[in-house]
C-alpha cells in the first residue's frame, strides 16, 4: 500500500472512530429509547449500539409488519435481532389500506410512513419511552424521502444523520461491532417496485414478492420485479444479465406465471430507486 493510501485509510479510521464515540455519547444521553427497526444495516446499527449503551431494558427495537414488507427481509430482521439477543416487538400497520397510499402518489412514502412511526410513537409512549430513534444516514436525503416529513411531524430522531454518517462509515462500523448484515444489499418496501400512478393493492405486492422469491430461487439473490401495468421489468445487477438471457424462456414464463403479460429485462442493471426518475426532483 503507497504511504498516500496509508494516510488516507488512517483519516477514514480516525474519523470513523472520533463519530463512534459520539455515536455512543449520544446514546448515553438518553434514558430511553424505542428504535424502528426493519433489519437492514443503518438500522442494526443504531440498535446495536443503543442496547451496548443503555442496556436491553432501557431499548424497544420494533419493527413494522404490513403487506409490503417481504418475509424474506421480516426473517433476516428477527435473525439479526437474536444475534444482538433483542427481541423484536412486531406491530401490525395498516398503510395499505389507507386509500391515499393504495393511489400510489409521488409522496406514496409520506402516507406510508404517517402510519408506521405514528404507530411506533404510540407504542413508545404506551412504554413510557419518550424518544424514537431511526436509522436514517446522512446520504439518504440525496434520493426521494417524502417519508422524512413523516418522521419529523413524530419527533423521530436520526443520530446516523445528525453525527454525519455516510453509507460507508455505517457498514464499517457494523463490519467492526460484528453485525452479520454489515453488508446487506439496500432494500426497500414492495411498493416501491410499482410505477407511480398505478394503484398500489396487497394483492399486488404479493405478487411482487413471489415474483422476486421465484427470481431468488433461481440464483439472483438481488432483484427487483418492477410493475408497469401488464409489463413486468426485471432488474438484477449487470454481472447477472448473462444468466438471465441464457435462461430467458424460463424466466419469463415464471413471471407471467404470476399475472404480467411481458417480462423485460432493464439494459442498466440493478438500481435502486429507478421508479423515483420520472418525479424529476427530489421531494421531502
Amino acid at each position: 500500500m503507497s504511504p498516500r493510501n496509508t494516510d488516507a485509510l488512517t483519516a477514514l479510521t480516525e474519523d470513523l472512530n472520533e463519530k463512534m464515540d459520539a455515536l455512543r455519547c449520544w446514546f448515553r444521553q438518553c434514558k430511553s429509547v424505542a428504535v424502528a427497526f426493519s433489519g437492514g444495516v443503518d438500522s442494526s446499527l443504531v440498535l446495536k449500539v443503543a442496547v451496548d449503551e443503555l442496556g436491553s431494558p432501557s431499548v424497544l427495537a420494533v419493527m413494522a409488519v404490513s403487506p409490503s414488507l417481504p418475509t424474506r427481509d421480516r426473517n433476516e430482521a428477527l435473525r439479526v435481532a437474536a444475534e444482538m439477543g433483542v427481541t423484536v416487538e412486531m406491530i401490525e400497520t395498516q398503510e395499505t389500506q389507507d386509500p391515499r397510499y393504495q393511489a400510489n402518489p409521488a409522496n406514496r412514502c409520506y402516507y406510508c410512513k404517517e402510519h408506521v412511526y405514528g404507530d411506533v410513537a404510540t407504542l413508545a409512549a404506551q412504554r413510557q419511552i419518550a424518544l424514537v430513534v431511526d436509522g436514517m444516514n446522512r446520504e439518504d436525503t440525496l434520493d426521494v424521502r417524502p417519508g422524512r416529513a413523516a418522521a419529523m411531524k413524530q419527533g423521530v430522531r436520526s443520530p446516523l444523520f445528525e453525527l454525519g454518517f455516510s453509507k460507508q462509515e455505517v457498514r464499517a462500523a457494523a463490519r467492526l461491532l460484528g453485525l452479520s448484515n454489515w453488508d446487506k444489499p439496500a432494500a426497500a418496501c414492495l411498493a416501491s417496485r410499482v410505477a407511480y400512478g398505478l394503484p398500489v393493492s396487497d394483492g399486488l405486492l404479493s405478487r411482487i414478492e413471489r415474483a422476486e422469491d421465484f427470481l431468488h430461487g433461481m440464483g439472483f439473490l438481488e432483484s427487483r420485479v418492477r410493475h408497469h401495468g401488464d409489463v413486468a421489468r426485471i432488474e438484477v445487477p449487470l454481472s447477472e444479465h448473462h444468466r438471465v438471457t441464457e435462461m430467458g424462456g424460463a424466466v419469463a414464463a415464471g413471471i407471467r406465471r404470476f399475472g404480467w403479460q411481458y417480462v423485460t429485462l432493464d439494459l442498466e442493471g440493478l438500481q435502486h430507486g429507478s421508479m423515483n426518475r420520472v418525479l424529476g426532483q427530489k421531494t421531502l
